[in-house]
């Protein structure tokens, strides 16, 4: 749809399972291929991706000969995946098609308009669109011990400037940078990046359900609860189903205040009609995909009362915990297998009073 539309649009899948070849009738490899007119595709392999981190690594060790050519000894190819890499690589991907590194008003945007990430399973995007802000925590303690221990004073101003240095563009190593400005400098980038991924205009999630099942209907609505538990946004909910009739008003209803419509149903058995496919969609549907800064505001201070009110919605009470921690300053919300921050404003700040689940919504008092 978005490349029918003019946008430049990339399909980005990580997976082996071939239904997207399949489904888009061209072969998907670890490079960019053009699939149809301002369409191309590309399948991100963790094995291949773990090549250029590290002659990047080589290039700036070969200048500084930190490691005294033991990295210079490893070969690329030997090396396995390991869990977790694939997550990591995946960002440094991305990074190249979206460009979210430079956040800046006058920063190069990607080299296209739309970018459909079909990531391995959910609980795992989940994890990469909360990553940069769970890692500002990281790094203030790793920050204090590479400051406040010996072995932290002698070993971390090499080994950090040998990754900032081979993380930059290019690998350029010309520019002489201090301990403290890196740490900085890092702390700052994961801050815009966070902002980058909390923005709907920019990282747009939709549910994807069938409308009939009610299994399925509970797993999204589920997801909804968790993607706001991670820090990024829901911006609508599809029903897919082979005859538009069946899709119910009740199933709409459970989604509200989320914009709801249909997809059309694609078998998987054989190539997709994809003129058919766009010629059914709906004004509803096609308002819903291009429009995705609309969003519900999942935290609301209300200062009057001082109370807080965090929209949950997938959730029951036995399943939230809540935790106070920084002198009253924060709220630490545990639910769905994430832990979520929430920074009080200043006239707010003060212990907790009492809490209560209301109509999907979690309502905190502050004493």
């Amino acid at each position: 749809y978005y490349a029918s539309e003019g946008l430049k649009t990339c399909l980005v899948i990580q997976s082996q399972d071939p239904t997207a070849e399949q489904l888009m009738g061209c072969k998907i490899g670890s490079s960019l291929t053009e699939c149809a007119a301002n369409l191309s595709t590309i399948k991100l392999e963790t094995c291949k991706m773990l090549l250029e981190p590290l002659d990047r690594l080589k290039k700036v060790d070969a200048q500084s000969n930190l490691t005294q050519g033991v990295l210079e000894g490893i070969v690329g190819e030997e090396l396995g995946v390991l869990p977790g890499m694939d997550s990591i690589c995946s960002v440094l991907s991305l990074q190249k098609l979206l460009n979210f590194f430079s956040v800046g008003t006058n920063s190069p945007q990607g080299e296209f308009d739309v970018v459909v990430y079909d990531c391995n399973n959910t609980e795992e995007f989940l994890r990469l669109t909360g990553a940069t802000e769970r890692a500002r925590s990281y790094l203030k303690y790793v920050r204090e011990l590479a400051e406040k221990t010996d072995i932290g004073r002698l070993a971390s101003p090499s080994l950090l400037k040998l990754i900032y240095d081979a993380a930059r563009p290019n690998g350029r190593t010309g520019e002489v940078r201090m301990s403290a400005e890196i740490w900085n400098e890092i702390e700052q980038l994961l801050e815009k990046i966070s902002l980058w991924f909390t923005d709907p205009s920019k990282l747009a999630c939709f549910l994807v359900m069938d409308p009939r099942g009610s299994i399925s209907v509970s797993s999204a609505l589920r997801y909804w609860g968790c993607t706001i538990q991670a820090g990024a946004q829901i911006c609508g909910a599809f029903g897919y189903a082979e005859d538009p009739s069946e899709m119910h008003q009740g199933v709409a209803e459970k989604f509200l205040p989320l914009s709801f419509s249909s997809l059309p149903f694609l078998p998987t058995d054989s190539s997709a009609d994809w003129g058919r496919a766009l010629n059914s969609l709906n004004q509803n549907t096609k308002g819903l995909l291009r429009n995705t800064s609309k969003v519900y505001p999942s935290v609301s201070f209300d200062s009057a009362q001082k109370s807080v009110t965090l929209f949950m919605p997938g959730f029951d009470k036995s399943e939230i915990k809540l935790y106070q921690y920084r002198g009253g300053s924060e709220l630490l919300i545990e639910a769905g297998d994430q832990r979520r921050v929430i920074k009080l404003p200043p006239a707010m700040q003060g212990k907790v009073g009492g809490a209560k689940f209301v109509d999907r919504n979690l309502v905190v008092t502050i004493r």
